[in-house]
């Protein structure tokens, strides 16, 4: 059985049980979460969130790179999330390489020039946070004087550690 296969019938077993299709579009907890799409994290678990509390924004890395930017503008402009909470983890693949890395890596296998793309890897994870951070609190898409939060994510205790 393929991996899209196995998705099909989990969703078969999952909608055969489903009882949350009233639940409202904005996020009962008025927050947006920005992480990693690392596959060790699941941020419902480990932030106590239930289906219909929060918007979770997933990227390599967790960065708040234009996309994550545009994702936040409609969480907060039009589904009334005021609060943000970046989290990055540790054992992270983008402390892992560099751009030149990884387009180098891309024109040898894919013949792909991505000279003009910011793959925004990091070398230090509390300062990659707290650029993040600042990036939300200083973009002119998103709301002034509302809380942005961050933290690192150990994957191997589970603690959600804050970072200043």
């Amino acid at each position: 059985m393929s991996v899209v296969q196995e998705f099909q019938k989990a969703n078969k077993e999952y909608a055969s049980s489903f009882e949350k299709g009233e639940l409202q579009m904005p996020p009962a907890r008025h927050v947006a979460v920005l992480t990693c799409m690392d596959a060790r994290l699941h941020p419902a678990k480990f932030l106590g969130l239930e289906l219909g509390d929060a918007h979770v924004i997933r990227n390599a890395g967790g960065r708040a790179s234009d996309d994550a930017i545009r994702s936040l503008a409609i969480s907060q402009q039009l589904l009334g999330t005021n609060e943000v909470v970046v989290i990055h983890h540790t054992d992270c693949g983008m402390l892992t390489f560099s751009n030149d890395d990884l387009r180098k890596k891309l024109k040898q296998d894919l013949h792909a020039d991505a000279e003009d793309v910011d793959f925004l890897p990091f070398k230090n994870l509390e300062q990659s946070v707290r650029d993040d951070v600042a990036t939300i609190k200083n973009s002119p898409l998103l709301l002034k004087n509302i809380e942005v939060t961050g933290f690192i994510y150990d994957v191997k205790s589970g603690n959600l550690l804050p970072v200043t």
